[in-house]
């Protein structure tokens, strides 16, 4: 047993593989630090912050209180596609891992952890380190430059926690009686997602009473806090690299404009701040269905909530998807499509 291990990296994505490796080191170090640097040549399609790959790893590791976690801007691995292509510079190496002891205030008899094929590893190399070199076991089913490369390919290979910052978010808009809903949930069932209801039809059966009667200008903030959260939970427990969107809040700033007569700034500002990946806009072509709950039915009302829509999102540079098929299963069909070519990059 080792007094105090050390592992750097970039894991972006944190994966399994990585997962294990930091658990073999563990179970050998009574104290292990692990270095998170950010990555030269990030994935375009991700937003990923250093602190995201911080929160990654302190929630994997909160049971495991002689895991530290640490990032740093200052320390930087050579970037390739596997370790066959790494030269490694001895004194650029043991300069690194000299700063990075001085800065964790690591004691002189702290040890390395690599995996065993890493080029550090090589005896021609560790023997000149600074720092002596522990090796953790291969994890041959885990490809993480492949992984890195195509994260949404690799979804059952990312660590849970890291899959709330790799699933895309869809969300499902239209006018009243469009099928939002029955939507929402085909495509939840044909990727296997998770997803978020609509909060304002859910806040009139909580809060007030299943009637819209009592709706007023001071409940659209909490409706939007409510999905803002309800968004938040479906994405952090993402089962598929889409996560599906019952309505979003154009669609309750298009509420209260219609019947308070004027916009909200706090749904404003949650539609700038909490942005959805992206958005599937629903023609107001099917046949209205009355279920107690709707009062937009006519064709005038229809037509102009959905010109409402359109205006919001103009506002907000917001480009929707249309789907504009009025036969339900043509509009899934659009749907899974459009899903299929932009979040899992498939070409129709």
């Amino acid at each position: 047993m080792y007094e105090t291990g050390l592992m750097i990296g970039h894991f972006e994505p944190l994966h399994l593989g990585q997962m294990r490796s930091i658990l073999a080191a563990a179970g050998q170090a009574k104290t292990l630090h692990i270095v998170i640097m950010a990555h030269p040549s990030p994935h375009a399609d991700f937003s990923i912050t250093l602190q995201d790959k911080a929160r990654w790893l302190q929630m994997a590791c909160a049971d495991l209180p002689f895991v530290r976690i640490h990032t740093t801007h200052e320390i930087e691995l050579p970037l390739h596609d596997g370790f066959v292509d790494v030269t490694i510079d001895i004194a650029a190496s043991n300069a690194k891992l000299q700063r990075l002891t001085e800065a964790l205030n690591l004691p002189a008899e702290a040890v390395l952890f690599v995996a065993e094929n890493h080029p550090l590893a090589q005896s021609d190399v560790y023997e000149q380190l600074s720092m002596p070199v522990v090796t953790t076991p291969l994890q041959p089913e885990f490809d993480s430059y492949a992984i890195a490369r195509d994260p949404v390919a690799h979804w059952s290979a990312l660590h849970p926690q890291a899959r709330g910052d790799y699933t895309k978010t869809v969300a499902i808009v239209g006018g009243e009686s469009s099928g939002k809903t029955t939507l929402v949930h085909k495509l939840a069932n044909y990727y296997g997602a998770s997803f978020a209801l609509e909060m304002g039809r859910l806040y009139v059966g909580t809060d007030l009473g299943g009637s819209e009667i009592g709706l007023q200008y001071s409940d659209y903030a909490p409706i939007s806090l409510h999905h803002a959260q309800a968004i938040r939970e479906a994405a952090a427990r993402a089962t598929a690299p889409v996560t599906i969107i019952d309505t979003d809040f154009v669609t309750t700033q298009a509420f209260c404009e219609e019947y308070e007569g004027r916009t909200h700034p706090f749904v404003a500002a949650c539609i700038d701040e909490f942005r959805v990946d992206h958005t599937i806009m629903l023609d107001n072509n099917t046949p209205w269905v009355d279920d107690g709950m709707r009062s937009l039915g006519t064709p005038e009302a229809r037509g102009r909530f959905e010109q409402r829509l359109v205006d919001i999102f103009a506002r907000h540079d917001i480009k929707p998807h249309m789907v504009d098929q009025p036969d339900y299963d043509a509009r899934y069909q659009q749907a899974l499509l459009l899903i299929d070519q932009h979040v899992y990059g498939k070409n129709s």
